[in-house]
């Protein structure tokens, strides 16, 4: 099944990367490069799947988590955290916050596949290794 997807990075060249990746499997990306940018596209269309960077200056990629969950229309919204953080504490804080599923940068296409079925298909979790994260 094809997505409409939403990559929020705020580096350009791993944004486009992630974006290509998607593409590649058939998806529709739109990129945020920003938090501000990504509530601004929120406001025009509401996609199938995001993938949220953490790390992003400003305004962390978990306060918008939560600003996605708290938000009625997009509570529902499956997000894929992709991040260079791989420590637990960090994976941990990412599923309190929101997410669904978390894969340590930098991503491959077949960790990007998986993490689609699993949060589109609510799989059961896989538990926490390096490369993969857990549906909620």
């Amino acid at each position: 099944m094809l997505y409409n997807a939403l990559v929020v990075e705020d580096d350009r060249n791993l944004a486009q990367s992630l974006a290509n990746q998607l593409g590649v499997l058939g998806h529709i990306v739109g990129i945020a490069y920003s938090p501000r940018m990504a509530i601004q596209q929120l406001n025009q269309v509401i996609p199938d799947v995001i993938f949220l960077d953490i790390n992003m200056p400003g305004v962390s990629g978990l306060e918008v988590l939560g600003f996605l969950r708290r938000d009625p229309a997009t509570a529902k919204v499956p997000v894929i955290v992709v991040s260079a953080e791989e420590d637990l504490g960090t994976k941990r804080a990412a599923f309190e916050a929101g997410a669904n599923y978390y894969i340590v940068k930098p991503a491959t296409l077949e960790e990007l596949e998986v993490g689609l079925d699993r949060v589109m298909q609510k799989s059961p979790p896989p538990g926490l290794s390096k490369h993969s994260g857990a549906s909620r």
